[in-house]
């Protein structure tokens, strides 16, 4: 039995469920819900006080706690926006009861609503019961971590054969925005491992979920992958962002060899014009016919030595 609405029908529905008998569960589903809404389903759910309270809010980091009979899972959805080059993120909790699942959404990512056509299409599933669900969005939610991390690692091998070609284009503030992005999705993948690994290395829930303990391990595999990922991504941004600033380095010193290169070419003529110009009375080859093309000559055989030296050198 599936609710998506926290109203008095789903309730009572929920109240029929402790007098059945046959093995049904019931699975109720919030968006962002209200205060009011979901105090009603505590109460019915037996959820703890500190429980309303982190599912009420949100932003919690990915975690695992016993509250009694229901076990709270936080995890945060995510997906990779290329366009706009961010990682999107949202708040799912997840709390698993002997006859009952609740999950609360927050944000524009919500791993539900697929969990539910997936068990949906597979009859073979449901039948293990509430821990079902929980498997079923956290096999919805790491496949989203892995899709996205394939993503981040294409824009990031486009901007490393950008930063390493022959454009003098600085990609400083381009890779630090990835990184930031990256950081945060190293902040919801990276607190779910130990999680996963509460789920299934015996510290209670793994007497409750026998079946389901398989198919929580296979997720668990694909989510070590991805946190693999995600940190070779973060290093990997780390090396080019230093790459981009050395070439940056690297440009700014062949600015200032080339400055200096033009300003000791362009020193020659300056100093024999300034020596010739200081209109002494008594100096040499002053009435001289060729003076002045001598000097001409002079500062231009002086300077295109200079120009050639530097070329040579790889100045100019």
């Amino acid at each position: 039995m599936k609710c998506e609405l926290p109203d008095d029908t789903c309730r009572a529905a929920l109240k029929r469920l402790r007098d059945m008998g046959d093995g049904r569960f019931a699975w109720v589903r919030l968006q962002d819900p209200s205060e009011g809404e979901l105090l009603q389903l505590a109460e019915e759910l037996g959820l703890h006080p500190l429980a309303v309270e982190d599912a009420l809010h949100g932003r919690q980091r990915p975690k695992r706690e016993r509250f009694g009979d229901v076990l709270a899972v936080a995890l945060k959805p995510l997906r990779y926006v290329e366009e706009d080059t961010a990682v999107e993120t949202g708040d799912v909790m997840v709390f698993v009861g002997p006859r009952s699942v609740l999950t609360v959404s927050h944000g524009p990512i919500d791993p539900c609503a697929e969990a539910a056509r997936r068990l949906d299409a597979d009859p073979r599933m449901l039948r293990l019961g509430p821990w079902a669900v929980l498997h079923a969005v956290l096999d919805v939610a790491v496949d989203a971590y892995g899709d996205a991390a394939r993503k981040v690692r294409a824009t990031l091998d486009r901007l490393e054969d950008e930063v390493f070609s022959t454009s003098r284009v600085d990609h400083t503030q381009r890779i630090y925005s990835l990184k930031r992005e990256v950081r945060e999705f190293r902040d919801a993948v990276q607190p779910l491992v130990p999680v996963f690994q509460g789920l299934v290395g015996g510290h209670g829930e793994k007497d409750d979920l026998p079946k389901i303990a398989p198919y929580i391990r296979d997720v668990a595999d694909h989510l070590h992958r991805t946190d693999i990922e995600v940190r070779t991504l973060d290093e990997l941004l780390d090396t080019v962002l230093g790459a981009q600033q050395a070439r940056v380095g690297t440009w700014q010193n062949d600015d200032m060899r080339r400055i200096s290169a033009w300003a000791a070419i362009f020193a020659i003529p300056t100093m024999v014009a300034g020596v010739y110009g200081m209109n002494f009375e008594h100096m040499p080859e002053l009435g001289w016919t060729y003076g002045y093309p001598l000097a001409v000559a002079l500062m231009a055989l002086a300077s295109g030595a200079l120009y050639r030296a530097f070329r040579r050198n790889g100045w100019l």
